[in-house]
């Protein structure tokens, strides 16, 4: 009986004693990395966190993909506001951003957008560029505010015959990331999450290789992403996505994401395309081109451009194609410019 109630003790002091890491590094975090954008408050206790770079030109949106915060447009956004004036965000649920009261689908994240757009004074007209799931949401904010949009460039956007309910095969992938991420949230109360991937980027990385193999397969699938997917960013924004991938929130709102994937889909399905303005489409050699009844699906007027050596991060794998689209969309204000990187 005194060995359990000894163990309980110390289980209940580690459990207490990683709370406290975790509280305190989530205070340091926000004193120490939001000092480039501010809050934006779009209803009554929801507030989304917006950086602004540049002031002169067109105003260009950035939406990220489906678990991305705005740091993904950190080089590109540094980039393009030489030329324009340049918001990126984090939705509802991730990044600096409060939780999403609503369900994470693309007509409303759209919504949420226009209303952070109106309430922080930045005025169309607009060009939007979104990366895969935040292509989905711009193609929205297209078609629900068609007067607000001047061009529209999608990187490689996420298409709706690669998941469920058209493609069933990838459920279990929905599943997974749903179950991942619910498991993730009181890993992240208690200050685990924060050492794995504190030591993952910002440190030696031994601490995170000895949890990952202690955690299994769901720990060494959350972490691959990670070293993928961050590895491409510049080192100066680790320690910031370090800070998001240790609260518990990121991990809420990557699940509410993630579990609304089919709804999404749904809604584009029935999506009506992009009438009036120009849209360019960034599609990685590495995947499938779209097809001329795809793209159709996208809107009227698309451009579909082939970036070489790059994979579904084309943006991190090739900002200067990104770059010189925007700046081509910007300049000629209507028609979509041959760009260098097309095939």
């Amino acid at each position: 009986m005194d060995l359990i109630l000894s163990l309980l003790g110390l289980i209940v002091g580690v459990v207490l004693a990683g709370s406290a890491y975790q509280c305190i590094g989530a205070w340091r975090d926000r004193r120490r990395f939001t000092g480039a954008g501010r809050w934006v408050e779009i209803d009554s206790g929801q507030s989304l966190f917006v950086v602004e770079k540049g002031a002169k030109g067109p105003t260009v949106v950035f939406e990220s993909g489906i678990a991305a915060t705005h740091l993904n447009w950190h080089r590109i956004q540094g980039v393009a506001s030489a030329f324009a004036r340049t918001i990126s965000y984090d939705r509802a649920g991730l990044g600096w951003s409060s939780h999403g009261k609503r369900k994470r689908t693309p007509g409303t994240i759209a919504g949420e957008l226009h209303a952070l757009l109106e309430k922080a004074n930045i005025p169309p007209p607009y060009l939007l560029v979104g990366h895969s799931f935040g292509g989905f949401v711009m193609r929205r904010y297209a078609a629900m505010y068609p007067d607000e949009v001047a061009s529209v460039v999608l990187i490689d956007p996420m298409r709706c015959e690669e998941w469920p309910p058209v493609d069933e095969t990838k459920r279990h992938t929905v599943d997974r990331g749903v179950r991942l991420s619910g498991i993730a949230i009181p890993i992240a109360r208690v200050g685990v999450a924060r050492l794995a991937v504190t030591s993952l980027l910002c440190r030696s990385g031994r601490v995170s290789r000895w949890l990952t193999q202690a955690g299994g397969d769901g720990a060494e699938h959350v972490m691959g992403r990670v070293r993928e997917e961050i590895g491409k960013m510049p080192p100066e924004t680790w320690p910031i996505v370090a800070a998001h991938w240790s609260r518990p929130s990121f991990y809420a709102g990557m699940r509410a994401h993630v579990e609304a994937v089919p709804d999404s889909v749904r809604e584009m399905l029935a999506a009506e395309p992009i009438g009036g303005v120009p849209v360019v489409v960034l599609t990685p050699d590495s995947s499938e081109p779209l097809s001329e009844e795809a793209l159709s699906r996208i809107g009227e007027n698309v451009e579909q451009i082939i970036v070489p050596r790059s994979a579904h991060w084309v943006h991190l794998d090739q900002p200067e194609a990104v770059i010189e689209s925007i700046r081509s969309l910007a300049q000629s204000g209507s028609q979509p410019a041959e760009a260098a990187f097309s095939s």
